[in-house]
């Protein structure tokens, strides 16, 4: 039964609620509804005239703005060293990727300026990039390691990532991604580091909490089908769920490999397979599609969403934020370029990046959509249609964006 009095009400809203059960059409609208939450959690969505008695100790008028669950950024590289800048300038007067690595350009420069850089000046630089997605309204953001190549430096890394959680309001999700690229001790020898991935970084973020899931770079540039296995083996063994960047470069089955162990998503997708998309669909793994990165690296290859589509895979967008190959930190802008160069609509793209996002975080049944039970976590828009979500380019339309039932940025209601 629903209390007398509550902690917050938003009333006089225009709910896209991504859950069908409660309003109208895929995004489940409510065109005059109410929200109403109590200790972090929504209680109570429906039509305005079921909560006319309830009183709350904060009230917020919506004046007809749309509601949205808070944003989600399921794929982010937001904590690193340095940037690669000078190396895109390099691209653009036609340097091959050789001698761009032959310049100390690549992953390589993002490795040495991450191990360089201490666990309070990573998490320092990335407050900028995190603020410009909050800013639009992001209420949870998945930030991946990657970039220190041995145990120590990644689980700097992982813990910078944690430091962001408490210096913003805002959740965040960690991921290990030892599996990333091969550091330049290595010497080519992949089995060897993979042997290290398992066998100590994996233990020790593990053994420390650090990480929330598993992730890994299956590809010609980076790790065999073989060795990501192995990587999803120990991650069976300390209990964390998986991901994979999969088939963005070539078809080289990580996706399927992916499904069969049971993985959240598989990322990227650009030449994903009908044996990748049977696997996913079988399993539930969501496709995540990163537009930034085939748009930054000028990719010609799109991924099959028809495919996706047709055989049910559900398809969440992110920014894939990083320094080298998609320095984007807007996930508005990632929508419209979802709809633009994928062609995804407005309504696919607006639920990846709620429903389809907290899904492919092993977060869908807190997150992601406006249902009794879950996190408040909500973003209120100056809108006329949630389809301007993915229309405009450039402009940030956010209202106010409420995490835990709180609020936070945004213009305040009743401030001048």
């Amino acid at each position: 039964m629903l209390a007398d009095r509550v902690d917050l009400i938003v009333r006089n809203a225009r709910i896209a609620t991504l859950d069908p059960r409660i309003g109208v059409g895929t995004l489940g609208i409510l065109e005059r509804g109410a929200i109403a939450a109590q200790d972090g959690r929504i209680v109570h969505v429906g039509p305005q005239s079921e909560m006319q008695a309830l009183e709350a100790e904060t009230l917020i008028d919506a004046e007809g703005r749309w509601v949205t669950p808070g944003l989600i950024d399921c794929h982010t590289h937001i904590v690193h060293g340095g940037n690669r800048a000078g190396e895109w300038e390099m691209r653009l007067e036609g340097a091959s990727y050789e001698e761009v690595a032959r310049a100390g350009g690549g992953i390589v420069s993002t490795v040495r300026a991450t191990r360089a850089a201490s666990e309070e000046e990573l998490a320092a630089s990335a407050l900028s990039r995190l603020d410009a997605l909050l800013a639009e309204g992001v209420t949870t953001v998945e930030v991946k390691s990657g970039y220190g190549l041995d145990t120590e430096n990644e689980a700097k890394m992982l813990r910078a990532a944690g430091r962001l959680g408490a210096l913003r309001d805002v959740a965040i999700v960690r991921t290990f991604l030892g599996a990333h690229a091969l550091p330049p001790e290595a010497e080519g020898n992949t089995s060897a580091y993979i042997d290290a991935v398992c066998g100590e970084q994996l233990p020790r973020v593990a053994g420390e909490g650090l990480a929330d899931a598993v992730d890994g770079f299956c590809e010609g540039i980076a790790f065999s089908p073989e060795e990501i296995a192995r990587v999803f083996e120990a991650a069976k063994a300390h209990s964390l769920p998986i991901r994979l960047h999969a088939e963005q470069l070539s078809d080289l089955g990580g996706a399927a490999l992916a499904a069969r162990h049971g993985a959240l998503s598989a990322d990227h997708l650009e030449y994903l397979g009908e044996d990748g998309i049977a696997a996913m669909a079988k399993a539930g793994t969501v496709a995540v599609l990163l537009p930034g990165a085939f748009y930054f690296l000028g990719e010609t290859q799109k991924p099959p969403v028809a495919k996706l589509r047709d055989a049910g895979v559900a398809i969440a967008v992110a920014t894939d934020c990083n320094p080298g190959t998609s320095p984007m930190t807007s996930l508005l802008l990632a929508m419209n370029m979802a709809s633009t160069l994928f062609r995804l609509t407005p309504e696919e793209a607006l639920a990846g990046a709620t429903r389809e996002a907290a899904k492919a975080l092993g977060r869908g049944e807190r997150i992601g959509t406006i249902t009794a039970g879950k996190d408040c976590d909500l973003a209120i828009f100056d809108i006329e249609r949630p389809a301007e979500l993915a229309y405009r380019i450039g402009f940030n339309p956010l209202h106010l964006a409420i995490r835990g039932g709180a609020m936070r940025g945004g213009r305040v209601p009743g401030a001048a």
